[in-house]
């Protein structure tokens, strides 16, 4: 990286363990250069796929002159062209994302992933690019493979800041019709919205062949509900309070919490979108070391 590069989100070391294993794709990706990811065009490379008929026209160098001496017949091998990968980084920076619990906000895990997971993409000879969401979209960086991108990327990551309600349906919805070429689409959020209405994106961004993996950023306060006292619950996402007493809802609230969270599982399953939930109190090496072997057990299976 140049001189004078903001690494404010990278730890040298744990980038040092991490780059051992490739981020790879679930499905065939299109690029405009060779790569280490399958593509879903034929081409030349050294894993065979199939045989087809000849056809007028075709190189006779990629005839199996065995084949041929054994049936009378001309088929050719092709093998699966390989190519490169760009990433889009889809950030929630909806006021939600500044929850701050003991262990920092969930806007600073997603921004320490996304930083780890850019540096990797682009040093494996991949693009990244970075989309930060608030109620509308705020920063749209395109995919580029060029290492000084990162910084852009770095700079405008530190700029995003939580504010207002989020718009990440409507770009989510924007984004699955601009991207053309498939993709890897990597979403981070606390999903704060409604959940048929996100599963509509989802489906939407497979429609289009996109490799999507979603990250769902939550506190631990959220997932257990762990007050003793009578609080006063603040939407940070428009003017609505509630003072409540805890032990009174947190049945209901967690069952109505497990309920969604169920849902939103259940449709990642359904749509073959990866999901995968991060907590502001877990180590984001292991978060990110569970995600890239999981992938590869993928692409090996």
């Amino acid at each position: 990286m140049a001189d004078g590069a903001d690494t404010s989100f990278l730890d040298a070391q744990v980038l040092a363990r991490l780059m051992a294993q490739p981020l790879l794709t679930r499905f065939p990706m299109e690029g405009t250069v060779s790569g280490h990811h399958k593509s879903p065009h034929r081409g030349s490379s050294v894993e065979f796929a199939e045989y087809r008929n000849y056809v007028p026209g075709d190189d006779i160098r990629r005839l199996d002159w065995r084949v041929l001496a054994r049936t009378d017949r001309f088929y050719l091998k092709e093998f699966e062209a390989e190519t490169n990968l760009r990433c889009y980084f889809v950030l929630d920076c909806s006021a939600s994302m500044g929850f701050a619990g003991k262990s920092g906000t969930k806007l600073d895990l997603a921004r320490r992933l996304i930083a780890t997971l850019a540096y990797l993409i682009v040093h494996q000879g991949d693009a990244a690019g970075l989309l930060c969401v608030g109620t509308k979209t705020v920063f749209d960086i395109p995919p580029r493979r060029n290492p000084s991108h990162l910084q852009t990327i770095f700079k405008t990551l530190k700029k995003a800041a939580p504010h207002g309600e989020t718009g990440l349906i409507p770009a989510l919805h924007e984004l699955a019709e601009k991207v053309r070429r498939r993709a890897l689409v990597l979403i981070f959020s606390d999903f704060f919205c409604e959940a048929g209405a996100l599963l509509n994106c989802f489906q939407h961004l497979r429609f289009q062949k996109h490799d999507l993996a979603v990250f769902q950023l939550l506190d631990r306060m959220e997932l257990d509900f762990q007050f003793e006292r009578p609080v006063r619950f603040v939407d940070l996402e428009s003017a609505f309070s509630l003072v409540t007493e805890p032990a009174v809802i947190r049945q209901e609230y967690l069952r109505q919490l497990h309920a969604f969270l169920s849902k939103l599982r259940a449709g990642c399953h359904e749509f073959n979108a990866e999901y995968r939930q991060a907590v502001t109190d877990q180590d984001y090496e292991k978060i990110l070391a569970g995600f890239l072997v999981e992938r590869a057990r993928h692409a090996r299976s």
